[in-house]
C-alpha cells in the first residue's frame, strides 16, 4: 500500500515510499513489526526492498516539566526503570513526570493527570514546548513535551500507582540546582535531558512571565 509523502530535505518534498509487506514478529502488551519497504530515489526509480523492525510500545506519551515560579522550584521524580537495570546500570532515574496518553485523551489532559498521579501536583498553567520522536530509528513512540506551572509539594513524598508497580519519589529542588544536574551529567533519561535543556535556556524568561501574570492578573 502507498505511504504518505515525507521529506528527506527541503527540496525533496515529492518523494514517496511504499510498504511492500508488514509482518507482526511479536504481539503482547507491546508489539514488534517488521516492515519491508522501498523508497523513490532521486533518479525517479525505486530502491531495492529493505526491512526495518519497529517496536510499537507506548505509541503516544506526554511529558511535563513542573515549575513553581513563586518559589523558583522544579519538581522532578525518581523512579525505577527496567531498561538501565537490564544493562547492569543504576535503575533509579531522576526524571520529569510522563505518561502514556490513554484512548480519547489529549496530550495536555495526560500531562495534567500524570502530574497529580506521579508528583501530587496540580497544574494551574500549561505550555506546550514541542513534540518529538524519542528514537525514530526503531520506536513508534511519539512524545509531547509541556512545561506546567504548579505549587511545589512536600519533598520526598512517594506517589505513583502501586497496583502497576509504580513508586515515584518526589524531588523538589531550586531551579539552578535542577539545571546543574544537566551540566553535571546526572540526568540519563532522554525526555528529562530535553526538558532541562529547554528550561536552562528559558528559565529566566518563563519565571518573569509567570510572575508578571500574577501581578497583572493576565496569563502571559
Amino acid at each position: 500500500m502507498k505511504g504518505s509523502h515525507f521529506s528527506f530535505s527541503p527540496h525533496m518534498t515529492d518523494k514517496k515510499y511504499e510498504i511492500i509487506h508488514r509482518e507482526a514478529l511479536f504481539q503482547g502488551y507491546y508489539r514488534v513489526d517488521r516492515f519491508h519497504i522501498r523508497q523513490r530515489l532521486d533518479s525517479g526509480a525505486w530502491s531495492d526492498v529493505f526491512s526495518r523492525e519497529v517496536f510499537e510500545g507506548n505509541k503516544n506519551a506526554a511529558v511535563i516539566l513542573l515549575f513553581d515560579p513563586q518559589k523558583d522550584k522544579v519538581v522532578l521524580i525518581e523512579e525505577f526503570r527496567a531498561g538501565p537495570m537490564s544493562k547492569g546500570d543504576e535503575p533509579f532515574l531522576i526524571q520529569t513526570v510522563a505518561g502514556v496518553i490513554d484512548a480519547g485523551e489529549t496530550a495536555e489532559a495526560t500531562a495534567r493527570r500524570e502530574a497529580i498521579e506521579e508528583a501530587g501536583c496540580e497544574v494551574t498553567e500549561i505550555r506546550k514546548i514541542f513534540a518529538y520522536y524519542p528514537s525514530p530509528g526503531c520506536l513508534g513512540e511519539h512524545a509531547t513535551l509541556f512545561v506546567g506551572r504548579t505549587k511545589a509539594p512536600e519533598e520526598g513524598s512517594v506517589r505513583g500507582l502501586p497496583e502497576e508497580g509504580e513508586f515515584t519519589r518526589v524531588l523538589v529542588m531550586d531551579a539552578m540546582k535542577a539545571i546543574n544536574l544537566l551540566y553535571e551529567g546526572k540526568l540519563r533519561d532522554a525526555a528529562t535531558l530535553i526538558a532541562m535543556q529547554w528550561f536552562a535556556l528559558n528559565h529566566t524568561d518563563l519565571r518573569s512571565r509567570w510572575l508578571i501574570s500574577d501581578a497583572s492578573g493576565a496569563i502571559i
